[in-house]
C-alpha cells in the first residue's frame, strides 16, 4: 500500500504532456512537492525512453524528468484517445504542455478544449519563444537556444 501523498501540493492532480526537458522537469517537480502527475506518452514511448546513460533498460534521463509520475499511454491521433484525456482533465487541476504553439489545438487537446469541461483548469503552455512573434515556430532545444546565446 503506497503512502498519501504529502507536501503543499497534496491533492493536486496534473496531466504531463511535455518531452524533453522543461516541462518534464516541471512536472517532476510539482510531483516532489507532493501532487500527483500522470505522465501521457505516445505509443512507442517517450524519446526520452531512449536516451543514454542506462542502468539495465531504464534511461537515466528519463527516469530524472519522470520521477514519482504515473504514466498513461495514449495515441493522441485518435479521437477516443483524445476523448478520454479530456474526461481525465475533467478530474485534474493542471495541464502542463511544451510543444510549438498551435500543436495542442490542432489536436483538440488547446487550452480552450479543456476548460470547456473543467472550468478551473490551470493550462501550463511552456514556449522557448513565446505564443506569438517572428520565432514562435522555432522548436527549441537546450543545445539550440545555447548556440543561439553563443554558449
Amino acid at each position: 500500500m503506497t503512502a498519501a501523498p504529502q507536501g503543499p501540493l497534496a491533492g493536486l492532480r496534473v496531466i504531463d504532456l511535455s518531452i524533453m526537458a522543461a516541462g518534464p522537469w516541471t512536472g517532476a517537480l510539482l510531483g516532489m512537492l507532493g501532487a500527483e502527475v500522470i505522465k501521457v506518452e505516445p505509443p512507442e514511448g517517450d524519446l526520452t525512453r531512449f536516451a543514454v546513460p542506462r542502468a539495465g533498460i531504464t534511461s537515466a534521463y528519463f527516469a530524472q524528468q519522470n520521477t514519482g509520475k504515473r504514466n498513461i499511454s495514449l495515441d493522441l491521433h485518435r479521437p477516443e484517445a483524445v476523448d478520454l484525456l479530456l474526461r481525465l482533465g475533467e478530474h485534474c487541476d493542471v495541464v502542463i504542455e511544451n510543444s510549438r504553439p498551435g500543436v495542442m489545438d490542432r489536436l483538440g487537446l488547446g487550452y480552450a478544449a479543456f476548460a470547456e469541461r473543467n472550468p478551473g483548469i490551470v493550462y501550463a503552455s511552456i514556449t522557448g519563444y513565446g505564443q506569438r512573434g517572428p520565432w514562435s515556430d522555432r522548436r527549441a532545444f537546450a543545445v539550440v537556444i545555447h548556440a543561439e546565446m553563443g554558449l
